[in-house]
C-alpha cells in the first residue's frame, strides 16, 4: 500500500525534503507527503517548480526495499502519471509528461537507493493558467487544456496509479514507456550533440543515431528540434 500515512502542509519549501527527512527518521513505505504550495519546489536540473497556491498536485512518496529494477522508477512514475491524467498524455524522455506538446507534470527521484529507500516525487499542474515568461512557452496546466479535474481527485488517481505501476514487471513499464515515447524518430539535441532519437534500451537510456554513430545517453538534457 502506498499513500498511508499521509501528511499534509499547507505551505512548506518542498515536499521531497520534507519527506527525505522522514524517510531519513524511518517513516514506512508507502508514506506520503503533500502540499498545497511549495517555496522551493524544484525539478530535475536544479530548476524552480513554480506552482501556485492550490494550483497543483504536489506529492512525494516514500519508497522502501528498492531491488534491482529501481532504476526504472522514473519511467515507471512517468507512466503512472500518463494513465491517471484524463487525457492523451506522452513523455519526453526520460520522465516529463506532456500533453499538447507541453509540459503539465514532471517528476523527480531522490534518495539513497544504498540504504534502501528513495522519494519519488510528482508535480501536476491542474489549475495553473499563468507560468514564469521563462517556461511559459513551454509548460501547461490540465485547466488550460480544457481538463476540469479536483486536486483531490487527481492526487487519488494518482496514489491507485502509482500502486499499479511500481510494482509492475520491468517489460511491462518498458513496454508502456515506449508507446508514449514523444521522442521516438524525432531530431533531438543534447549538450553533447545532436541525432535521431530511436527509442531507449532496457535499462531506460535514450538512444541516438548520429552521423558518428549510435549514442547512448543515461542521463542529461534533451532537447526536441523543430
Amino acid at each position: 500500500m502506498i499513500g498511508t500515512p499521509r501528511v499534509h502542509h499547507r505551505v512548506t519549501d518542498s515536499t521531497n525534503e520534507r519527506a527525505k527527512v522522514l524517510a531519513t527518521a524511518g517513516a514506512p513505505h508507502g508514506t506520503l507527503v503533500t502540499a498545497d504550495e511549495q517555496t522551493t519546489g524544484r525539478g530535475r536540473q536544479g530548476r524552480v517548480w513554480t506552482a501556485p497556491l492550490g494550483s497543483s498536485v504536489l506529492m512525494s512518496l516514500i519508497l522502501r526495499d528498492l531491488d534491482e529494477t529501481h532504476e526504472l522508477l522514473p519511467l515507471a512514475a512517468a507512466v503512472a502519471v500518463c494513465e491517471a491524467i484524463p487525457v492523451g498524455a506522452a513523455i519526453k524522455w526520460p520522465n516529463d509528461v506532456w500533453i499538447e506538446q507541453r509540459k503539465v507534470a514532471g517528476i523527480l527521484v531522490e534518495g539513497r537507493p544504498q540504504e534502501g529507500w528513495a522519494v519519488l516525487g510528482v508535480g501536476v499542474n491542474v489549475t495553473t493558467q499563468e507560468f514564469p515568461p521563462e517556461i511559459a512557452a513551454a509548460a501547461t496546466s490540465l485547466h488550460l487544456a480544457g481538463i476540469e479535474v479536483t486536486r483531490d481527485g487527481l492526487l487519488d488517481d494518482l496514489v491507485r496509479s502509482l500502486s499499479d505501476w511500481l510494482g509492475a514487471p520491468p517489460d511491462a513499464v518498458l513496454a508502456a514507456w515506449r508507446s508514449r515515447d514523444v521522442l521516438m524518430g524525432e531530431r533531438v539535441r543534447w549538450s553533447g550533440g545532436e541525432g535521431t532519437a530511436s527509442g531507449i534500451d532496457d535499462s531506460g537510456a535514450l538512444l541516438v543515431r548520429t552521423r558518428n554513430g549510435p549514442v547512448t545517453l543515461d542521463a542529461g538534457e534533451v532537447h526536441l528540434l523543430p
